[in-house]
């Protein structure tokens, strides 16, 4: 694992919402709004940007935790912008600040963390779940 981050520094990943990225479920759409599960999957990936440059080639990252405070809606055709910030990292997990952004208007806030283990842990952990 290589630490090449520091608690402050900052990854920014940006998406434009779509219609299917809208609060809908089987029974149908709820709002016509970005969804707060269709948030956790892009605040998810913003904090991943940084494991993407910190695991070796024998190494993987998996999710630890996330929150997020959905604040304002976001709609179908706004440019979201994901602010990954780093809170910590103690041992192997990478602790980061999210901050969901629509121009100056904050959409979300959460944490997310991520754990970088070595693939062949991971796969022995899989493999030990019986199926």
């Amino acid at each position: 694992m290589k630490k090449v981050f520091n608690p402050g520094d900052i990854k920014v990943h940006k998406c434009t919402v779509e219609q299917a990225h809208t609060a809908t479920f089987d029974a149908g759409m709820v709002h016509p709004v970005c969804s707060t599960f269709f948030l956790a999957k892009e605040m998810e990936w913003a904090s991943r940007l940084f494991v993407l440059e910190m695991t070796e080639a024998d190494e993987e990252g998996i999710g630890t935790m996330l929150q997020i405070e959905h604040r304002s809606p976001a709609l179908v055709g706004d440019q979201l912008e994901i602010s990954a910030t780093v809170n910590s990292f103690d041992r192997n997990e990478l602790i980061c600040d999210i901050l969901v952004k629509v121009g100056d208007r904050i959409i979300a806030e959460g944490k997310t963390g991520q754990k970088i283990l070595k693939k062949e842990k991971l796969n022995r952990i899989f493999s030990s779940l019986g199926r």
